[in-house]
């Protein structure tokens, strides 16, 4: 039998001004919290593509939202042209999530999945993930929780398990805590990887922007021009 690579994928919505980073705005105007958004994207795209690189995995976007309408349009789409992407699918977040994992992979591929708001994420720390979940002797799942009481990474050893996502409320200060007890009550053995900060406010983007690079952290300094939090 002809084993699939692992899935890196990635949930994300078009960064269409209006709708998307609404917490950001004031003291961003709706055109800059998107182009933020849309940096966001743009490097978590670049570090799925070298954490792919570095483990052989395939990258995957479950995309909501119309690019046409999207600010950094011609390069999302360059960057997304080497990529697969499929439509988000279901009736609310949790449904959509774990839709998302079985377009990527199937019920039985190996998925670690995540969002658009860790623009600072290394691609070391997804190769590192997906390596322990692709290891023989490795665990069921990988849960990397959000330091606001979320989570900003998941993989899966079998996609289908995602399933559990659905009895999840999602977005709000309790949502890690509660898949990691979702994905325990199906007895799946997890590992967590290391925290990181989601971008949902101000204080966020001064933070992230102040201890990583990328097209994000330039935008942030550029927009905001103020001494960045360490």
């Amino acid at each position: 039998m002809i084993r699939r690579a692992p899935v890196l994928l990635v949930v994300a919505k078009a960064p269409v001004p209006g709708l998307v980073k609404t917490r950001l705005t004031p003291p961003f105007t709706p055109h800059q919290a998107a182009a933020l958004a849309a940096a966001a994207f743009l490097d978590t795209l670049d570090a799925c593509r070298e954490a792919a690189r570095l483990t052989g995995a395939e990258v995957v976007v479950a995309l909501d939202g119309d690019l046409a309408h999207a600010v950094s349009e011609a390069a999302i789409r360059s960057a997304l042209a080497a990529m697969r992407v499929v439509p988000q699918r279901g009736e609310g977040l949790a449904a959509r999530l774990a839709a998302a994992h079985l377009d990527a992979s199937g019920s039985f591929g190996t998925t670690l999945q995540v969002g658009m708001d860790t623009p600072q994420l290394e691609p070391v720390v997804l190769a590192e993930g997906l390596d322990r979940i692709c290891a023989p002797d490795g665990p069921d799942a990988v849960l990397g929780l959000a330091e606001d009481g979320g989570w900003w990474a998941l993989g899966l050893r079998r996609a289908g398990a995602a399933r559990c996502l659905v009895g999840v409320a999602m977005s709000t200060g309790h949502t890690g805590a509660d898949t990691l007890a979702a994905l325990k009550a199906e007895q799946h053995r997890v590992e967590q990887l290391a925290s990181l900060r989601d971008v949902d406010t101000l204080d966020d983007v001064l933070a992230v922007a102040g201890r990583s690079d990328g097209r994000f952290a330039a935008l942030a300094r550029a927009l905001y021009p103020v001494e960045v939090a360490s």
